[in-house]
């Protein structure tokens, strides 16, 4: 069995950059399959890597443990003169609580990504857990899209149950404490149980160059959702932002509100 999970962009186009995406708890790389393929269509190299393994009687371990692994997935990715930059991290769920978590440590892969991508990240304050009794209800917690019920559904390796984890506290904590210094977008659904809204909002305007994006109707696994192209859109316009200081290429103007 594959260690990774790759797309590829069409041939013959020039590579725009490396993303690494870490999946959250119960999920597997095939989860996130339709959405490496959408961002590698736009020529980006995606790599898709198992869920972080967080111990919470060792989180530090945990933390170090993983950062050794995201090193060793960037490194798979370069070619003679490296991986492609920009490198961007996005983390799902508890995988990116464990990515922000990383921000203020050392060890990131290069020493530090050029951005990250943090979505469904789960809040402190209000349960980082879900009451999930049946696989339905785990289900309606996740998702409203058809086929990524079907997706989680036909995968037996998707561990049913698993929002029922706690995240440890020292990884949540350090996850929203980072201060980050590189540019992050922070993905999450209206609808999603597990977030704290008001606090994600406070991070953002806490960190020096933050995005916050509310989808609306999008629940907790808020890049696979109903409105999953819309999301996947948004992270590939925050992208192109990297190469103009984070300013938007396009200005909207519309008459529909």
């Amino acid at each position: 069995m594959t260690e990774y999970s790759d797309h590829y962009g069409p041939d013959g186009l020039r590579t725009r950059g490396t993303i690494l995406v870490v999946p959250g708890r119960g999920e597997t790389r095939a989860t996130y399959a339709r959405f490496g393929r959408r961002l590698a269509a736009d020529a980006y190299r995606v790599r898709v890597i198992d869920t972080p393994a967080l111990d919470p009687e060792d989180p530090a371990a945990s933390l170090a443990g993983f950062a050794a692994r995201l090193a060793d997935a960037v490194e798979g990715t370069a070619a003679e003169d490296g991986a492609v930059r920009p490198l961007v991290l996005v983390g799902a769920d508890s995988g990116a609580a464990a990515v922000a978590a990383l921000l203020g440590r050392a060890e990131t892969p290069g020493g530090r990504p050029d951005a990250v991508v943090l979505a469904g990240l789960p809040g402190q304050t209000s349960g980082t857990t879900a009451a999930v009794g049946t696989w339905d209800q785990e289900l309606d917690v996740r998702t409203s899209c058809p086929a990524h019920r079907g997706t989680l559904t036909d995968d037996p390796q998707v561990r049913r149950g698993s929002l029922d984890d706690a995240i440890p506290d020292a990884v949540l904590s350090a996850a929203h404490d980072s201060g980050a210094a590189v540019p992050v977008l922070l993905l999450i659904g209206d609808a999603d149980p597990l977030a704290d809204h008001g606090a994600l909002a406070h991070t953002a305007k806490s960190l020096p160059r933050a995005r916050l994006s509310v989808v609306h109707g999008a629940h907790h696994d808020v890049l696979n959702d109903l409105q999953h192209r819309s999301v996947a859109a948004e992270v590939v316009t925050f992208l192109e932002t990297l190469r103009n200081e984070l300013r938007p290429l396009i200005t909207v103007r519309s008459s529909a509100w």
